[in-house]
């Protein structure tokens, strides 16, 4: 057969692409069915259509009371994947268990959620807290391949932001089993200062066996989950005001089942490029201030670099001085990636432009991550790809904002008062396509200390965007048209009903937007079952995830006196089927990094809300180590 060179370079570009597109690998997930009480003797199942599946996948549900088994659809369900059980003996057991029909054929086992007779409306998992600690950030990754996730919890005793001087406890990581099963402690020792911004805990599957691993910044004295310590416990590097600035200062990947070191090596970067201890003056000059405090704010995420394996993201600095540090997990050994340093000749523009927060994504479509780091975006090869000179903010968000643009947006704050207190961006360029300025721009001193963005109006296309602080008030559409005056509250948010306008989560109360009357609706609060949300005024929940049932998101609160994680799971139906949150890449990096400094909500990387389009497959390969 002859072919023309025109048909063979067609050929050779289609090859090209499919090559360069690599599969992300994704983690094992079980179909996650789960029931919560609805109330009035019904009960709301759901369950996981998973990335890997066809949209037009049916199922089947039965349920179990007594011995006795009955299907409860008299069709195979198809437009959601969820159903309310409108009859249920809520003083038994019922055992409700979810069969695909794959190929006009019933799968043969299924799986199944037991529902307790007289079920609470959430999980409860009991707490080994340390005396004087409460539970804080939360994170979640499956440690033994079953396809149910474990919980990382972050326990903090005495905390300090950077800025204060004193003593704090060492900060302890804690894992359980969703059954409430406790498997390990993680103490970090008191040479790893407690505090927002000081210990981000990266939980992820990073050498591809199916199993996730927990990653953070170590010191000597540090204790890994088997007792095992690292380096040298005789050492305190503490000084009188209670900062640690010399010492050894290690990156340590651990075993998420066992906790046990698994790899350790020299945090990178340094506080200084030798072993001596440096005084106030060199500090200042190479991060802003020499007592503590610039040098010892640090970011971390998660990313697929080479479009197919994650790889570990480490980081410091952002108010002047920004170094990132990329590492894989090869043969149970870190190994660097590459280094991006603002301090180099050609980076001198990305300076000074980072968040108490990060996000990642695929900006430029091309099939590999590239890191959001607040005003700056870093390639997936460790190259800067633009910088917009904005500088330092407090809240970051990245999705498909406006349907009518290409690509991905960033929306955005700016700390410091000047022209751009809350901004928008092209995800891909860094164009900054409107910025809104603080009322007493030009002026040194605080700006919006808050931004959010979800769709919440369905009359206006793609997402709205809003702040708190600094005098710029009012909700604005994507174009940044004032669109009401009145604003929720300016925190996170949350799909918990069900629509596809987003909620807004503000510490563990969920509340819906009456855009008409301009004000809010109360659909669940935490306090109510005694719950608190963590981090003072930044106000958020241990953890909100989509965790398994559909698509809808958990929250997961600690208790009052912090012995108890619970998580909330809606009990409202949807007519709306998509493929679970935490099978979209960027989603799910978002839950790794959701626990860093300042928490941010999770985004998926297509558009979620009124008259949105049903999502492609998402480009993944199922890693399955049952």
């Amino acid at each position: 057969m002859h072919h023309s060179p025109k048909v063979f370079l067609v050929l050779i570009a289609f090859f090209s692409l499919l090559t360069s597109q690599a599969q992300y690998q994704m983690e094992f997930l079980t179909r996650g069915v789960h029931a919560v009480p609805a109330g009035n003797g019904k009960v709301f199942v759901s369950w996981r259509l998973l990335g890997t599946e066809d949209q037009g996948l049916t199922f089947n549900l039965y349920k179990t009371v007594g011995g006795k088994t009955k299907k409860l659809n008299r069709t195979p369900l198809l437009k959601a994947t969820g159903f309310i059980d409108e009859a249920v003996d809520t003083n038994a057991v019922n055992v409700y268990t979810v069969k695909a029909i794959i190929n006009k054929k019933e799968e043969a086992k299924g799986e199944s959620f037991t529902l307790a007779a007289s079920a609470k409306p959430y999980l409860s998992i009991p707490l080994r807290t340390p005396q004087g600690y409460s539970a804080n950030d939360a994170s979640v990754g499956d440690v033994d391949g079953d396809g149910v996730y474990e919980i990382f919890v972050h326990m903090t005793g005495r905390a300090r932001d950077n800025s204060q001087a004193g003593m704090t406890d060492p900060p302890i990581i804690q894992c359980y089993k969703m059954n409430g099963t406790f498997l390990w402690e993680i103490n970090l020792g008191k040479n790893i200062r407690e505090g927002a911004h000081y210990t981000q805990f990266m939980v992820y599957d990073l050498d591809g066996d199916g199993k996730a691993e927990i990653a953070m910044k170590t010191a000597d004295g540090s204790i890994d989950g088997k007792g095992t310590v690292i380096g040298d416990s005789t050492k305190d590097y503490r000084n009188q005001r209670g900062y640690i600035l010399s010492g050894p200062e290690f990156l340590t990947v651990f075993n998420g089942q066992t906790g046990a070191a698994i790899s350790t090596v020299s945090y990178d970067p340094p506080r200084f490029p030798t072993s001596l201890t440096p005084s106030e003056a060199e500090l200042k000059t190479m991060w802003g201030d020499g007592y503590g405090n610039r040098m010892d704010r640090f970011i971390a995420a998660i990313a697929y670099l080479d479009g197919k394996h994650p790889s570990l993201v480490m980081c410091r600095g952002y108010y002047t001085r920004t170094v990132l540090a990329a590492w894989d997990l090869k043969g149970n050994q870190l190994v660097k990636r590459w280094v991006f340093d603002s301090n180099t000749e050609d980076n001198k523009s990305y300076a000074g432009q980072g968040n108490h927060n990060i996000s990642v994504s695929d900006v430029d479509a091309d099939g590999k991550d590239e890191i959001i780091y607040g005003q700056m975006t870093i390639d997936d090869n460790g190259k800067g790809l633009y910088s917009t000179g904005i500088g330092h903010g407090d809240a970051l968000h990245v999705s498909d904002m406006d349907t009518e643009r290409p690509g991905l947006e960033v929306f955005g704050i700016q700390e410091r008062f000047g022209d751009a207190g809350a901004n928008f961006r092209d995800a891909k360029t860094g164009e900054v396509i409107w910025k809104k300025a603080s009322v007493k721009a030009g002026e040194d001193g605080e700006g919006p200390g808050r931004g959010l963005a979800l769709d919440i109006d369905p009359r206006y296309p793609g997402f709205e965007c809003w702040v708190a602080g600094a005098g710029i008030t009012g909700l604005f559409d994507n174009k940044g048209n004032k669109i009401a005056e009145k604003t929720p509250p300016c925190n996170m948010g949350i799909y918990w009903d069900g629509d596809a306008l987003s909620e807004v989560l503000n510490g563990v109360n969920i509340s819906k937007w009456d855009y008409v009357n301009n004000s809010m609706v109360k659909l669940f609060d935490g306090r109510d079952f005694g719950c608190v949300s963590n981090n003072g005024t930044k106000s958020n929940p241990c953890l909100s995830a989509d965790l398994f049932g559909d698509w809808r998101e958990e929250i997961i609160c600690r208790t009052t006196d912090s012995k108890e994680l619970r998580i909330y799971s809606t009990s409202i139906p949807t007519e709306i089927k998509l493929y679970t949150l935490m099978h979209n890449p960027q989603y799910r990096l978002s839950i790794a990094w959701q626990n860093v400094a300042y928490n941010q909500p999770p985004h998926v990387s297509y558009f979620i809300g009124e008259g949105m389009k049903t999502p492609a497959k998402p480009n993944i390969v199922i890693v399955n180590q049952k």
